[in-house]
């Protein structure tokens, strides 16, 4: 999906940076690229997150001279986006998914998990509690545990000792709306 740059985004939609990962092109033998691009927007789908960036580009002019542009397009998050150290993307806007009851899809395939998330607190007698986010569907997420909103579910995810869920999608849904999108590694185990 694309946007020109010339009829996207309205006033109310101050950009920052973010750094976009371009795919390698065997082709063309060219490799993976990351470039700094400007992030407008970001949206929550039932396939994840959408991040609407602004790369730099060319266009000619019809005096037959170029000029700089940008180029707006849509792209999946965190796969093709990655953060820059200091920047607050908390300014940027941000759209979230809407649970319609009556939506088509749901209809059809039923729904795919509950709302929410739960926290599994994790005690290992070393010092202060830590625990690890989870979908409540999750298998390894505690029975009986409270349900979080979003709200809830995104300040526990901000306490450094709070792990989120790689198994049940946990991580891939709240990662995005994290400052610095850096809670999720490939590092990153999963404790039970």
């Amino acid at each position: 999906m694309t946007t020109p740059s010339d009829n996207a985004a309205g006033p109310e939609l101050v950009p920052v940076p973010v750094r976009v990962v371009l795919p390698a092109d065997p082709l063309l033998g060219t490799e993976q690229q990351e470039v700094v691009a400007r992030l407008w927007m970001r949206r929550q789908t039932e396939t994840g997150w959408l991040y609407l960036v602004g790369l730099p580009s060319y266009r000619d002019r019809e005096d037959g001279s170029v000029e700089a542009a940008e180029y707006r397009v849509w792209v999946r998050a965190p796969e093709h986006v990655r953060s820059i150290d200091g920047v607050d993307y908390n300014q940027v806007v941000t759209e979230l998914l809407e649970r319609s009851p009556h939506s088509a899809v749901r209809e059809i395939l039923g729904e795919h998990r509950p709302s929410g998330w739960v926290l599994q607190k994790l005690r290992d007698g070393r010092g202060p509690a830590r625990g690890v986010l989870h979908a409540p569907d999750c298998e390894e997420a505690p029975q009986g545990a409270q349900l979080l909103d979003l709200e809830h579910a995104l300040n526990a995810a901000e306490n450094p000792g709070t792990r989120l869920c790689t198994l049940c999608g946990c991580a891939q849904e709240l990662t995005p709306l994290l400052r610095g999108f850096g809670h999720t590694t490939d590092s990153d185990s999963h404790e039970s």
